[in-house]
């Protein structure tokens, strides 16, 4: 277990709880949503409170979790470090909400940290990042950076080309995976020809775009997140890099971004994630079809939304399976859970508050949809850290 096991658990005891102990069985249990609705990162962020709100809906449906409905408490983290820490501190002192289900970049989970560990609460975080963390109140629910990073290099080198640029948005997840990128290509015969960051919301990509020109990479390793994203592609096309003329994999570009980003910017471009919407499955199927009866056919569906999706769902599975709220007894129960997700089988890790997820790379279409080009042959062991 995370942070020394059963003593780093100790910081998620009963003792002190904000949690009500007793309840009528038809009172409502809270859970709070944070996430930005607002902002640079909206565009990645906002469309997963949708996925968890049908999730919600699902589960009340089905007679809710321990007999009692979900009230979903919504909060927005308005692209804001500080505002994230803010509403998380009001979810869980004032709204007394069980669990929180948020957090998009790896610096608004870290402003979160120290108000859950205040609070005695859980987070269940639902987005890619870069691991080299474990806190006993977050559950990890999405891609950790071998199974994403590593994997994405890997790939780039053994089918791509061995020189590789990397872009990056400046902050913490675009770094440290960027040191993970150059460890793991001096592992495979990579050669670095390149590393530039843009400040969050940045629009003007003009100057990294003629040094990767003049670097001549086979391949751009991009970390470039939210709403820059729309400017770095479109000027990359313009600058004759689009997908037919170079490689360019992202590990945080899935169908959602490229609705905002314009699939005619994208398509050819590769993403390295655990869900595409186009996997070919019954449970995934249903999955789409539900979400877009309930919001509209021409909505898309992302990792990060799958992965919101089913953080609700593991979050009802811990609760049940530990017939009770409290964070500390959720995280317990979760070790060894299994979830027949839409991706297909997700497994928390006996060890840490990690999943066992695949991994797919896919490559951009003109509809906005990617084609899965590769995919690994098994789950995927979450490796928390990673020396670099």
């Amino acid at each position: 277990m995370s942070l020394g096991g059963a003593a780093a658990l100790a910081g998620l005891s009963t003792a002190g709880s904000l949690l009500p102990e007793v309840a009528s069985a038809a009172e409502p249990i809270k859970l709070g949503l944070l996430h930005s609705l607002t902002g640079t990162i909206a565009i990645a962020e906002a469309a997963m409170v949708d996925a968890e709100k049908m999730a919600i809906d699902e589960i009340n449906a089905s007679g809710g979790v321990l007999g009692r409905p979900i009230q979903p408490v919504i909060q927005d983290g308005a692209s804001q470090p500080s505002v994230f820490a803010e509403k998380a501190s009001l979810l869980l002192a004032e709204d007394k909400v069980a669990a929180i289900v948020g957090c998009y970049t790896s610096a608004s989970r870290k402003a979160v940290l120290p108000i859950l560990a205040r609070n005695k609460g859980l987070l269940y975080y639902p987005t890619y990042f870069e691991g080299q963390e474990e806190d006993p109140h977050v559950m990890y629910t999405s891609q950790s950076a071998n199974q994403s990073v590593v994997q994405a290099v890997n790939w780039l080198v053994k089918e791509k080309g061995k020189t590789i640029f990397l872009v990056g948005s400046d902050y913490v997840y675009p770094h440290t995976c960027n040191l993970i990128a150059k460890a793991t290509m001096k592992k495979n015969g990579g050669q670095l020809v390149g590393e530039e960051y843009a400040p969050l919301g940045q629009t003007d990509f003009s100057a990294i775009i003629n040094k990767i020109k003049a670097a001549k990479p086979a391949c751009i390793y991009s970390t470039v997140v939210g709403g820059s994203n729309v400017a770095f592609f479109k000027q990359l096309n313009a600058a004759g890099l689009g997908g037919s003329k170079i490689t360019l994999l992202s590990t945080v570009v899935s169908e959602n971004e490229i609705e905002g980003i314009g699939a005619q910017n994208a398509v050819g471009y590769y993403a390295c994630m655990g869900y595409f919407q186009s996997i070919d499955s019954p449970a995934n199927k249903k999955f789409v079809a539900d979400f877009k009866k309930r919001y509209g056919a021409k909505r898309v569906i992302g990792d990060p939304m799958e992965c919101a999706y089913n953080s609700v769902y593991l979050w009802k599975k811990g609760v049940e399976k530990a017939k009770s709220f409290d964070p500390r007894a959720v995280v317990v129960a979760s070790r060894n859970l299994v979830l027949q997700a839409p991706e297909g089988e997700v497994k928390v890790d006996p060890m840490n508050n990690y999943v066992w997820k695949k991994v797919r790379i896919g490559r951009a279409r003109m509809d906005g949809q990617f084609d899965v080009v590769w995919q690994s042959p098994g789950l995927v062991e979450p490796v928390p850290f990673i020396k670099v």
